[in-house]
């Protein structure tokens, strides 16, 4: 980073703070927020890095704890959103959502900070190029796909969310769920298909992070 990106950049103590941020609730329309942030952030205004840090930061530390000590957990997190406020010009929300996009920054730190204690049982061949995975990455990056989508259905309105558990984990078809929720076959096909297309969003938005 440049000496102007760096004093552009927040610092750590400015904005950053874990456990704050994991005793933090939020009741606010997820979407509608999250985009703001997004759009915000991808236009360079300072005070979106910590709105996302608020709404996101609980996520991505959760992410990074899977594989990392609290407290390196706790420093991947930082970096994560150190990071992403120095990428932010390659941000595009139009391209996925703000949390799959953190969320794939965060994979890379994960990555780093498990390389870096000599943990990843498969080193990448640096022949092969920088972005391949090895096994373990593969790991890494499906648990944190996993997550995301649970954040996504979770986030879902309850009818919504309903129908996606009983399209996909009960495998009914649309006409199965219009008459087991006594919802018209219309409404079943339109929730679902919102839905699927906030799942890929953030799956989009996980795809499109780069190292930072």
């Amino acid at each position: 980073m440049d000496d102007a990106a760096a004093s552009d950049a927040p610092s750590r103590s400015e904005h950053l703070d874990v456990e704050a941020v994991m005793e933090r609730t939020d009741g606010v329309d997820e979407r509608t927020r999250d985009e703001a942030i997004a759009r915000a952030l991808a236009l360079g205004e300072r005070s979106a890095l910590a709105e996302a840090y608020d709404v996101h930061g609980r996520l991505v530390f959760s992410f990074c704890r899977r594989s990392l000590s609290p407290e390196r957990a706790a420093d991947a997190t930082q970096e994560v959103f150190l990071a992403a406020w120095r990428s932010r010009e390659r941000y595009r929300p139009d391209r996925g959502s703000l949390a799959g996009w953190l969320l794939g920054i965060a994979r890379f730190k994960v990555i780093d900070a498990m390389r870096a204690d000599g943990r990843a049982p498969v080193p990448r061949d640096p022949s092969i190029g920088s972005d391949t995975l090895g096994v373990a990455d593969l790991d890494i990056t499906s648990t944190a796909e996993r997550m995301l989508l649970a954040e996504a259905i979770d986030a879902l309105p309850e009818r919504a969310r309903e129908m996606v558990r009983l399209a996909f984990f009960e495998d009914l078809t649309h006409t199965q769920i219009s008459e087991r929720c006594s919802v018209p076959l219309g409404t079943v096909k339109s929730d679902i298909r919102r839905s699927l297309e906030r799942l890929r969003r953030h799956l989009e938005g996980f795809d499109d992070a780069s190292r930072s």
